[in-house]
């Protein structure tokens, strides 16, 4: 089981890693004078940050509309898939496809 968060300790809007095993980041999104804890980023899956797959993640989602800070959807799309960063990972599951001999 994931240890508790102490929502008072965390920083606003500073991402970092999740000790949800299931997600791979945690936040404590602030606006508008709200706070919320927001766990988003599958962890069990490899991920392929290439270029196209970040152009057809951010269509997908609709990374390019107005949203709300309080959205795993908004840290996701700001996070994880902004250019720059990680270019391709594997992982258990939805690894990247080795060429066969």
């Amino acid at each position: 089981m994931a240890k508790k968060l102490d929502k008072k300790k965390m920083p606003c809007n500073k991402p970092r890693k999740s000790p949800n095993p299931k997600k791979k980041k945690v936040v404590k999104a602030c606006e508008g004078g709200k706070e919320k804890i927001i766990h988003y980023g599958a962890a069990g899956y490899g991920h392929n940050y290439s270029p196209a797959a970040r152009k057809s993640f951010r269509a997908r989602h609709g990374c390019d509309k107005k949203k709300s800070k309080l959205s795993a959807s908004y840290w996701a799309c700001k996070d994880l898939w902004t250019a720059g960063g990680k270019k391709k990972t594997t992982g258990t599951k939805g690894g990247v496809a080795k060429k066969k001999r």
